[in-house]
């Protein structure tokens, strides 16, 4: 009677293939990874904006227009500065903004 075991040698070489192998799953999760995404993605040609802490003086834009990408970060003085009311704008039942200037504007 022969066990199951009888027939291999403990082979160092079998072990190598095997982290090959894990090596290559690791590899090709990588690229998934890279492929999904919007800014490092080589072959798409959309234009894209990505928006991290909304609101928030950490706030970070990035723009992706064709080959070129640019930052936007927020200076932290959202809403601040001089100036005066100039007018008023009115959204319309059918979605459009009309602008009435102030008198002595």
């Amino acid at each position: 009677m022969k066990l199951l075991n009888e027939g291999q040698d403990d082979d160092p070489i079998l072990s190598v293939v095997n982290l090959i192998d894990i090596f290559l799953v690791v590899i090709a999760a990588l690229l998934i990874t890279i492929a999904q995404n919007p800014l490092m993605n080589p072959f798409s040609q959309r234009d894209v904006t990505v928006i991290t802490d909304p609101g928030k003086p950490s706030m970070e834009m990035v723009v992706k227009k064709g080959e070129k990408i640019e930052r936007y970060k927020a200076s932290g003085a959202i809403g601040s500065g001089d100036g005066q009311k100039a007018g008023v704008a009115y959204r319309m039942q059918d979605g459009s903004i009309v602008y009435v200037p102030e008198a002595g504007s």
